[in-house]
């Protein structure tokens, strides 16, 4: 039985966009090679998850799928289809052999005079099917993304394509890989859907990166260097004396492409105020009296 996509992802055939977005990425980091290495079954389930996905995610061939037109890799069913009508026309009782210039006709000879319903361009209107494209979902880390790195997906047919993901590249960019289809009959073209993974501390906007630095009391207070982790290393950054929780700073061209790392810092008090600790900021408050709610309080 033909395989399919929607009963694959366990979505409904009107799910929505979202939906099947959703049950793809459950499902595929569920059977994720990582995350199941040595099982030949996740391997096996994450390539028809990823094959499933790529084709419910575009819009013109999930429409071909649904009218019947292709099957599950891509690959047009109207040819056997009508080749099936077609014969079946041409030997039963309304068909038979037909005059053609006189002479006897064979209507399905048709096939080999044209190569089919797929023939040479032009033969009494029959085309050969569009070219057999590819398409895949992977998966990077957030680091890759925002860097360049190179990876290497494997097709159905065993064959392996190594794929340079280009620095700054967006979630759900899909990179071309020309000529990497199927060979049927011209050769196709791969498409590579790029789905980022989160980073424990980097977020992005843009070129522009962002961090939280958790900074203790004494660098509040005092000020100096530490050191922070950018996505191209870690640098050295001077925190000015008494900042504050929530401060952000710019380290400029840290980020993607030249663009900018916003750090913000956030103060982490220690879990344990010893006495000498507690003396020294009760005597502070007392001779300086420093509100920071004040205006807040005079607004009221």
């Amino acid at each position: 039985m033909a395989k399919n996509p929607y009963e694959i992802l366990g979505v409904n055939k009107d799910a929505s966009e979202a939906d099947i977005k959703a049950a793809y990425r459950k499902l595929a980091k569920k059977h994720h090679p990582d995350l199941n290495p040595g099982n030949k079954e996740a391997d096996a389930k994450f390539k028809e998850l990823n094959a499933a996905n790529a084709l419910l995610s575009d819009k013109d061939k999930r429409a071909a799928f649904d009218r019947g037109e292709i099957d599950m890799e891509g690959q047009p069913q109207y040819r056997q289809q009508q080749q099936h009508t077609y014969r079946d026309f041409a030997e039963g009782p309304q068909g038979g052999r037909y005059n053609f210039n006189g002479g006897d006709f064979d209507l399905s000879d048709l096939e080999g005079l044209f190569g089919g319903l797929g023939g040479r361009a032009g033969g009494a209107g029959f085309d050969r099917p569009p070219p057999a494209d590819v398409h895949y979902s992977i998966e990077v880390d957030f680091l890759e993304a925002a860097c360049a790195a190179k990876k290497r997906i494997t097709m159905p047919d065993g064959k392996t394509l190594d794929i340079n993901i280009p620095e700054g590249i967006e979630e759900g960019q899909k990179l071309r890989l020309k000529g990497q289809g199927r060979q049927t009959p011209k050769a196709g073209d791969a498409y590579v859907e790029v789905h980022i993974r989160p980073h424990p501390f980097f977020t992005r906007k843009g070129k522009d990166i962002s961090i939280e630095v958790p900074i203790a009391l004494h660098e509040s207070v005092l000020g100096g260097k530490i050191q922070v982790s950018t996505i191209h290393g870690p640098v050295d950054m001077t925190i000015p004396k008494g900042a504050s929780s929530g401060v952000t700073l710019r380290l400029k061209r840290k980020g993607i492409k030249g663009g900018d790392q916003y750090i913000t810092l956030k103060l982490i008090m220690p879990k344990d105020i010893d006495a000498e600790l507690e003396d020294a900021i009760r005597k502070w408050s007392e001779t300086h009296g420093y509100n920071p709610r004040k205006h807040m309080e005079a607004a009221t």
